[in-house]
């Protein structure tokens, strides 16, 4: 604990809101919330810890808090900074998720169609259904049964839908607002879950058709009646009502949170989410936090009714959701609690080797390459690599690697600019002299360690940019291959040394991954780029052929494989003079 934070533990006031914990860049790492923040954040720096707290303790230099006015208002607050810092630490829900629902469209002449997105354009949306399959089951039955428009744009003449006596044709006939009304409230009440009294009623005109020797009106309401049973009974019921209700439970152990969310919709459980986290408060205002989080996903929609288990603050909750939220005590809705809290434990149970495993090949993994290089845990590591053949179409690329994991987003690819011929030393100068200059420029996190996959040379050569043109002090390592092109030394300090690894250490295969990363980036990055250069060269030397014809041709035919199994004539049907074809398909040929 430095001596910043000795002060500031002193300082902390005895009232409720949120801190915010910093690591030795200044960039928020986790954001937490306080009944009282004096107790909380002097936790911290207090005790002993499990493996993922002291990891998040290690990496403190400094923490900010704010002073709200109640729990609630520290518990929106907490969201709110999570949402705007996106902490390392924090649960971020990465579900993207999304649900199939019926529109019933606001147009003069409605139409039913299947949707994915919730726009408030006064139509009425039904669901979520747990795939499309399913919504579109409904539809089709809501399309027999009722006869409104299926067409996207009104044609000029009626269609088959109609003679089937599944359209009120509008298109040429005059439909009124009331008719509309009467079919678009039943088709409300249908997908609201009245559909067994509105087949009671297709019963009753079956019966009445049938009485009246109308046997061809009956039989419709007949196959009405068997399309519903078809549809919507085959689905067990789950509730006796039809409230629309999400039911969440969650278990806790080790440090980790599982929580199970039913989706209950019309009386059915249509489907479920499972998240599973590491934990760094007490379980009871954790599960705050994530229904909150939970609920500001744009795929997430908020029932009438949501059910969690005794542990939870009934009260925050509701505040916090403002929606009805029960704790039940007995019945159908404590068993689907119980239901929920059950899986959650399983789930837990049955990842937490796996959750073991990956831990150990990456953080601990980056862990111990910190202890075995006397530097802080290196959280965030950036390895380079040059490609080139005999110095033409010279690259280089960067690869990322956060808590042992590669970041794809933060890789970048360099053309060598300024090097003339097949230097690999100056070509890693002028990459990592890009790099760093534009780190500095837009104030860009830091590396903890960088990666250089190459000998002395290659390092020398960036350490001297690092240090004496850009003032920068970050730990860096080389690493060299062995005959075989694979892994062989790691190498580090000043003057350089081997440092000694064992073979069969998570370190050394996590090395192993970022040097195989780094290199089969690079490589695609210059076959890419060398294929453009060649194509670009083919058609240089074919008078006819310019900047636009060759963007022309790429575009149409998409590679120079396409190209050489066309003949003339399909050069020259896109609008290519035929010599200039002739000497282009020469050239291809040869």
């Amino acid at each position: 604990m430095n001596e910043t934070i000795k002060q500031k533990l002193t300082l902390l006031p005895d009232q409720p809101g949120c801190y915010l914990m910093k690591d030795r860049q200044g960039t928020i790492i986790y954001v937490g919330k306080a009944k009282v923040l004096k107790n909380r954040v002097r936790s911290y720096f207090t005790g002993s810890h499990d493996g993922k707290t002291q990891r998040l303790v290690q990496e403190i230099e400094d923490f900010e808090y704010i002073v709200t006015s109640s729990n609630i208002e520290a518990l929106l607050l907490e969201l709110n900074l999570i949402k705007k810092y996106d902490p390392k630490y924090n649960v971020m829900l990465k579900d993207d998720k999304t649900y199939p629902f019926i529109k019933l469209t606001a147009e003069r002449h409605p139409k039913l169609v299947i949707t994915r997105k919730v726009k408030k354009d006064k139509g009425k949306y039904f669901g979520p259904y747990p795939n499309v399959g399913a919504a579109n089951e409904t539809k089709k039955l809501l399309d027999r049964i009722y006869p409104l428009r299926k067409c996207a744009t009104l044609p000029d003449r009626v269609c088959l839908y109609y003679h089937l006596g599944q359209c009120l044709a509008p298109c040429v006939n005059e439909v009124s607002e009331a008719q509309y009304k009467e079919i678009t409230d039943e088709i409300t009440r249908f997908l609201h879950g009245g559909y067994k009294e509105i087949k009671k009623e297709l019963s009753e005109r079956m019966t009445a058709a049938a009485e009246e020797l109308d046997f061809e009106r009956a039989k419709e309401y007949r196959d009405k009646i068997t399309h519903i049973e078809t549809i919507m009974e085959k689905q067990k019921i789950t509730m006796t009502d039809f409230t629309n209700r999400d039911v969440f439970g969650y278990a806790v152990d080790k440090g980790w949170m599982c929580v199970q969310v039913f989706f209950v919709r019309q009386g059915k459980m249509i489907e479920r989410d499972v998240s599973m986290f590491p934990i760094y408060n007490e379980p009871e205002e954790e599960i705050l936090t994530f229904l909150g989080t939970f609920y500001q996903q744009p795929n997430h929609f908020k029932p009438k009714e949501i059910l969690i288990q005794d542990e939870v603050d009934l009260s925050m909750a509701e505040q916090l959701l403002g929606v009805k939220v029960l704790q039940p005590k007995r019945g159908q809705k404590k068993e689907l609690v119980k239901m929920a809290i059950k899986n959650a434990k399983f789930a837990l149970n049955e990842k937490f080797s796996l959750i073991e495993k990956d831990e150990e090949r990456t953080i601990k993994a980056v862990e111990n390459l910190g202890d075995l290089l006397g530097i802080y845990t290196p959280h965030r590591i950036e390895s380079f690599d040059n490609s080139n053949i005999q110095g033409t179409n010279p690259v280089s690329a960067m690869v990322v690697f956060i808590d042992g994991k590669a970041n794809k987003r933060e890789y970048r690819k360099y053309k060598i600019k300024t090097v003339q011929g097949p230097d690999d030393y100056e070509s890693m100068r002028e990459v990592t002299r890009r790099r760093y200059s534009r780190v500095l420029k837009e104030n860009l996190p830091l590396p903890d360690l960088i990666i250089i996959d190459g000998g002395k040379g290659h390092v020398e050569a960036v350490r001297d940019v690092l240090e004496n043109e850009l003032g920068l002090d970050v730990p860096l390592a080389g690493l060299v291959k062995d005959e075989k092109h694979r892994t062989s030394q790691l190498l580090y300090g000043n003057p350089l040394e081997i440092v000694p690894l064992p073979r069969n250490s998570q370190e050394f295969y996590l090395l192993q991954r970022i040097q195989d990363e780094v290199h089969r980036f690079a490589i695609t990055f210059h076959r890419q780029t060398r294929g453009k250069t060649a194509f670009q060269s083919l058609l240089d030397d074919i008078p006819g052929i310019g900047e636009k014809r060759k963007k022309h041709l790429l575009k149409h035919f998409g590679s120079v494989k396409k190209m050489k199994e066309a003949s003339v004539d399909e050069f020259t049907d896109i609008g290519m003079p035929h010599n200039v074809a002739e000497e282009l398909v020469r050239k291809l040929q040869s």
